[in-house]
């Protein structure tokens, strides 16, 4: 999980040209969304949504509240990414 979250920070930096933001310095539970974390908004949840389903094969549906709640923090992001290729998985 740790590798994963190195990797979505570097994610999220690069993909939201997030310039003035050090991958590292990404809390993975502070909200993505909100003033206290990232402060993110939705076009970049729109953003990041793709960039997860294209590098990682998931599908991250904006109607579905497991993503919502995914998109929560950091953490919950890779947890719910982790889940979905688990069920991918053992779909195959």
């Amino acid at each position: 999980m740790d590798a994963l979250l190195t990797e979505l920070r570097d994610l999220i930096v690069e993909t939201l040209d997030l310039a003035d933001v050090n991958p590292q310095t990404i809390d993975p539970d502070a909200s993505l969304f909100d003033s206290t974390g990232l402060g993110l908004d939705s076009i970049d949840a729109l953003e990041l949504a793709v960039a997860v389903s294209k590098r990682y094969g998931v599908a991250l549906k904006a109607d579905d509240e497991a993503t919502s709640q995914a998109f929560g923090s950091l953490r919950a992001l890779a947890a719910h990414i982790s889940s979905l290729q688990s069920g991918a998985a053992l779909a195959n």
